[in-house]
């Protein structure tokens, strides 16, 4: 079409969103993707020339390629509409090359939701390709296919094909391995509390908790100092010593950052960071909405708690109108970025505020509203006034013991109205009002034995938020990250923790011992600044590469030559095969263990190993079993099976739900204390 602009975005369902909008003068057409990429049959980088990619058209990208480059012959304007990050810059670099557009040509624009206006904006302000960010993408690239295509087949030709290891993602295997030691090194140790319950002249009940002794922290280690403890306790008389009133304010959380919204959708809907960067992706892109096509939510890949000054205000009126003015503030919140935050954008937040998830939630799916809903009610709670609470503190002397009650009362909702963040204060009956000196009498003691708990193995949310706050990687590769060591079988999933297997422990000592650098925490983050710095143009990304690369060459050398045959040697399984009755052996495999005839390949029969788990089955009678999916995704089923077909992604509990006669199973609350629920999701029961 004579006269029109041709504007190139990743997506098609980004494409199919502006194509309702920005009319017929405009033609969208999408990348899909990388057009150009390394090579990856070889390495694709010439080390002898500072470390020069080798850029090639990714097989299968050539007709999207030449499309781009006939629609751009007949177009007088074309613009390069990639995402809005340094990924997105690289792509649209190489497509500003490919279509042989000058350099310094105003080709690019970037827009951080996908509205009409925010569109038009980015239009009118279109600029030159940003070739230090360009410079920090190639960096990555360069960083990680080194690290990969080098240690990848020193892995295969020492411990097994298929393996491969990662600049970011061994780092990752190495804290689950580590956090596995730590709780294996793990020593328990005994300690007692004491809670009194008091009562005042006028029958008012308080519990009390004893924290002192002589005014110091009192620890009780055994039984027999918590027998000397409550027999002093038992003779002591009970004074109220202090008494503090206070309001206390709780300021809301900021608006969702990439890394926050994977640890609380992870937290609060059960979504793993793969499947909520999916939704997000989705609700970014674009959605029918009525008769339009609009992207709910601003760009989903940020590291920023920035809100835009126009955004606040919107927000501010809506709050005021649907909640009241007392739960508006006076002037917007405003949040600081962590250290060492690129605030290249905002944070993630609804595109419309008054697009509320209800408004929406019939044109959406399932998965598509919860996250919607969650970023929408985490954005309109930090733009609201805090939280206030009536907080109580009595202090009561025992002779040289020392007590707490306390007891915080929810005065005001403020942004609670809209946000439950999980994170209350202590919320307990009132006490009854006192004074001081005034004495209570002792009902009874509770004496509670408790022993110190191991560090808990990471959860995704866990494992993201240490990656975040150590600065390794960046949030918007945690997903894949997590999504490969799975499928390398280096950890698995147990009740939605991670675990080392066998494999990764052996993999994460083997480099640990001959490429310290590489594995150390410090030292990925340290890489991380330099890729920032990159961006800023205040480093060469050649001069970056080469100074990783000339000790980690030297340290490849001396571990081909060091480095051992390692051999994960195969179990007897105690049983024999069905078809020849020669002894079957447990093997490892792409998702971890099975069972495999030692006659291979003359019999090939194979069994998957089913883990006991001491439950009977409540239909049968038989023993439920942990099993593995064709994915690796643990499940449970009855030993009975086919006869019984009982299978539950969850742990069965061995009882039947009393309401309905279906399995009862185990699942996590939001407090992360177990619960057997009924498996049939209609029913809802929950054993109390």
């Amino acid at each position: 079409m004579a006269g029109s602009t041709l504007v190139i975005v990743e997506s098609a369902a980004k494409a199919k969103t502006l194509g309702k909008f920005l009319g017929k003068t405009y033609k969208i057409k999408a990348s899909v993707g990388h057009i150009k990429d390394l090579p990856k049959s070889k390495l694709g980088i010439d080390v002898d020339k500072s470390f020069e990619p080798q850029y090639i058209t990714i097989r299968g990208k050539g007709d999207i390629l030449k499309e781009i480059k006939d629609e751009s012959s007949k177009a007088t304007r074309v613009l390069l509409a990639t995402d809005p990050d340094r990924e997105g810059e690289a792509i649209a670099w190489h497509l500003q090359n490919a279509m042989k557009i000058p350099a310094g040509s105003k080709c690019r624009i970037e827009f951080h939701e996908i509205t009409k206006d925010a569109v038009m904006q980015a239009i009118k302000n279109s600029r030159p390709i940003d070739l230090d960010r360009v410079n920090a993408q190639q960096a990555r690239r360069v960083l990680d296919r080194l690290v990969g295509y080098n240690l990848s087949p020193l892995l295969w030709s020492k411990v097994r094909k298929g393996l491969s290891a990662g600049r970011v993602q061994s780092v990752v295997v190495r804290l689950i391995c580590e956090r596995e030691e730590e709780i294996r090194a793990f020593v328990s140790e005994e300690y007692w509390t004491i809670n009194a319950e008091l009562a005042d002249n006028k029958k008012h009940h308080i519990i009390a908790k004893l924290n002192s002794y002589q005014d110091n922290k009192l620890e009780i280690g055994n039984a027999d100092h918590k027998e000397r403890v409550v027999n002093d306790l038992e003779a002591a008389s009970f004074l109220v010593s202090k008494i503090e009133n206070k309001e206390k304010r709780k300021k809301p959380s900021p608006p969702f950052t990439t890394s926050t919204m994977q640890q609380e959708a992870s937290k609060q809907l059960n979504f793993y960071s793969k499947r909520t960067m999916k939704v997000a992706q989705e609700l970014y892109e674009g959605l029918e909405i009525g008769k339009e096509t609009i992207g709910l939510i601003t760009y989903l890949r940020t590291d920023s708690t920035r809100v835009a000054s126009v955004a606040q205000q919107e927000a501010l009126q809506f709050i005021s109108s649907q909640y009241g003015a007392d739960y508006a503030p006076a002037k917007p919140n405003e949040y600081k970025s962590k250290k060492g935050a690129q605030d290249a954008h905002e944070a993630i937040r609804p595109t419309l505020v008054s697009r509320t998830p209800e408004s929406v939630k019939n044109s959406l799916s399932r998965d598509q509203y919860r996250l919607y809903k969650l970023i929408w009610e985490r954005f309109v709670a930090s733009q609201m006034t805090p939280a206030v609470y009536d907080s109580v503190t009595i202090d009561i002397k025992a002779g040289d013991y020392g007590l707490r009650a306390t007891s915080s009362q929810l005065k005001f909702p403020g942004y609670k109205k809209v946000y439950n963040d999980n994170d209350e204060e202590d919320s307990s009956k009132p006490l009854p009002a006192l004074k001081e000196n005034q004495a209570l009498s002792l009902k009874g003691l509770d004496a509670q034995q408790h022993f110190t708990q191991p560090p808990p193995r990471f959860t995704e949310a866990s494992l993201v938020k240490f990656l975040e706050d150590n600065n390794i990687g960046r949030p918007s590769t945690y997903a894949p990250i997590i999504d490969t060591i799975l499928k390398r079988n280096y950890v698995e999933r147990q009740n939605r923790q991670f675990a080392p297997t066998e494999l990764g422990t052996i993999v994460v000592d083997l480099l640990k011992a001959n490429f310290p650098k590489i594995m150390d925490v410090d030292f990925t983050a340290h890489m991380e600044e330099e890729l920032d710095q990159i961006e800023e143009g205040k480093l060469d990304w050649r001069e970056v590469v080469a100074e990783f690369y000339e000790p980690f060459a030297v340290d490849l050398e001396k571990a081909k030559e060091l480095i051992g045959k390692v051999e994960l040697k195969d179990e007897e399984a105690g049983k024999e095969c069905p078809q020849c009755g020669r002894p079957l052996f447990i093997k490892h495999g792409r998702f971890g263990k099975f069972m495999a005839c030692s006659g291979f390949p003359d019999c090939r029969h194979t069994e998957s190993i089913n883990e006991g788990t001491g439950i009977v089955c409540p239909w049968c009678g038989g023993n439920i079993v942990g099993l593995k999916s064709k994915k690796g995704r643990r499940f449970y089923g009855c030993s009975n099976y086919p006869e019984c077909k009982l299978v539950s992604w969850h742990q069965p509990t061995g009882e039947l739900c009393p309401q309905c006669g279906q399995v009862m199973v185990e699942k996590l609350g939001s407090d992360k204390s177990k619960k057997a629920v009924c498996q049939n999701q209609e029913c809802k029961y929950v054993k109390k």
